[in-house]
């Protein structure tokens, strides 16, 4: 089956994928667009997943000041290379990271960084609300790891729904955009500072 160009430009405009990718991703699904933006994405996150364990020692520190000045945010995200740092896209992600952290003001950058004594203090009091609400013994610890993946999902910026679409997560945006850009990318750490916190 012969592949529209204009349907090419479509898809590539819509996938951000390349051009050989999007015709062959086009004649793959029989020129069904919505088909193949969802084969150029399965493709990319599988690519994605690859490019995870590559070294990401290039980078950019972004910043992000709030309009009243009160709020401020910095955040190093690393990629692989200094091209793909200068490109739109990678720009585009860090200033979005950066506005994230500013209005999601997440304390830890991933359930992992989350130190052992603070978590377990956590699983204490879930516990502890659990019994005091009445809920039968054998189902409290049950509760309190839920409540634990909620505080996961609020205080981890890797965890977080992303402000400007809560249907994906922080990680999920990075995985994407590990997708687009063809590198690894990472978020090192961020600081956010507020007036009188």
């Amino acid at each position: 089956m012969a592949v529209d160009m204009e349907t090419v430009k479509e898809l590539r405009y819509r996938s951000g994928a390349g051009v050989l990718d999007c015709k062959k991703a086009l004649e793959e699904c029989g020129n069904d667009i919505e088909k193949a933006v969802d084969f150029l994405r399965e493709k990319g996150l599988a690519k994605a997943a690859k490019r995870a364990g590559r070294t990401a020692s290039e980078g950019i520190v972004f910043s992000y000041i709030h309009t009243n000045g009160k709020i401020g945010t910095l955040v190093e995200v690393n990629c692989e290379t200094d091209f793909v740092a200068r490109t739109d896209e990678f720009q585009e992600l860090g200033k979005e990271l950066a506005m994230h952290i500013a209005a999601a003001a997440p304390q830890y950058l991933a359930p992992e960084d989350v130190p052992a004594e603070d978590l377990e203090r956590e699983k204490e009091i879930y516990k502890q609300q659990a019994l005091d609400e009445g809920k039968p013994e054998h189902i409290v610890e049950k509760i309190a790891e839920g409540r634990v993946a909620k505080f996961y999902e609020e205080n981890c910026l890797m965890e977080q729904k992303y402000i400007r679409d809560p249907e994906k997560k922080i990680k999920d945006l990075i995985v994407e955009n590990i997708a687009v850009l063809g590198e690894n990318i990472v978020i090192r750490r961020f600081a956010r500072f507020a007036i009188g916190e």
